[in-house]
């Protein structure tokens, strides 16, 4: 008899690392937020937090067969093989929110999808074979170590997240499909920085630092390999856990349209944004979005200023111009703008 499976860690099982763990439930809950970018030292469980998110997200509704998993209750997004489908109806399925890993060497074939050779060489057909932009419609693509992704591949994701598709024009072949996705990016800053392009195009960054206090250091020890020991048992131990937080995520989803957001917050984002010098609006637009996420994963029905200070350094810290004359860090100067904007 085959032994049953591993899955991957159990998010609810992970110590620490609360800022990490809240932006990916904020993105979960709010993919528009647009994004989680980790950066810290190795080790800090940044990989192991984002699969461990996917394996803890609620099967998704997808039209059966088709290969970019189209939501068959947004008929406007759908691609053009389901489109010609609509009218004769659309069969459905549930199927797993994916993760794609998108690797440091990946072509641009691989990622975006190219002529399919083995049936232009066996039928002579002109078939188009998706590539991982298409696995990730709808779901997360991965990138670690996204401060050293080369530049073409860094310009093909900027023009695909900002459209929300993917169009491949090459060897005869014309295609557009949905590309959709929750883009999350791990590192570690002292191997390179990240194009500011597209550190913009992230949400939300957070900082990973290995912990410093002893009992937070030994239970990560203790359950990390608890599981390696057992990963079967271990993950069954933490099913009533992890059962609970899917149904929180799946409320809070739920209840998002119906949070508030009161004018006074939105003077409070924007007093903040101003102090710091943020380029643009997308810092505001972001610090709300985030802000009405936790607002919702908390039960509440508004937004409130402690729900802004909890999410401004991860919505705010890599949004900041650089300034020569101080020598904070951007997680201090957030810091020092929230305490003379709020008091």
């Amino acid at each position: 008899m085959r032994a049953p499976a591993a899955g991957p860690y159990p998010f609810a099982a992970i110590v620490g690392q609360d800022e990490m763990r809240r932006a990916l439930l904020i993105a979960a809950i709010d993919p528009s937020v647009g994004g989680v970018l980790v950066f810290g030292d190795r080790g800090t469980g940044k990989s192991t937090a984002v699969r461990a998110l996917a394996a803890l997200l609620p099967p998704m509704r997808a039209v059966a067969g088709c290969p970019y998993a189209c939501d068959p209750a947004e008929t406007a997004g759908l691609c053009a093989a389901c489109q010609a489908r609509l009218p004769h109806g659309l069969p459905v399925q549930a199927v797993p929110v994916p993760v794609v890993d998108l690797p440091l060497g990946a072509t641009e074939d691989r990622v975006v999808g190219a002529l399919d050779i083995g049936r232009a060489l066996s039928a002579g057909e002109k078939a188009f074979e998706p590539g991982l932009l298409a696995r990730a419609n709808r779901g997360f693509l991965y990138i670690d170590e996204v401060n050293l992704l080369e530049d073409h591949l860094v310009d093909l994701l900027l023009d695909v997240a900002a459209s929300g598709v993917n169009t491949v024009e090459r060897e005869g072949l014309s295609v557009r499909h949905p590309a959709r996705f929750v883009l999350v990016g791990s590192g570690n800053p002292e191997e390179g920085e990240l194009r500011p392009q597209l550190l913009d195009r992230f949400g939300l960054a957070v900082e990973v630092t290995t912990p410093t206090d002893l009992p937070t250091r030994i239970e990560i020890v203790r359950r990390r390999d608890a599981y390696e020991r057992d990963a079967v048992g271990f993950g069954a131990a933490w099913a009533g856990e992890e059962r609970a937080l899917r149904e929180t995520i799946l409320a809070a989803r739920d209840r998002l349209g119906g949070v508030m957001v009161p004018d006074a917050a939105l003077e409070a984002a924007a007093r903040l944004c101003l102090a710091l010098g943020t380029d643009g609006l997308r810092g505001e637009l972001t610090l709300m979005r985030a802000a009405r996420a936790l607002a919702s994963l908390e039960g509440q029905r508004r937004v409130t200023t402690d729900h802004l200070r909890a999410v401004a350094p991860a919505a705010l810290r890599h949004r900041l111009r650089r300034n020569p004359l101080d020598e904070a860090g951007s997680g201090a100067r957030v810091a020092r703008a929230l305490d003379e904007v709020f008091g």
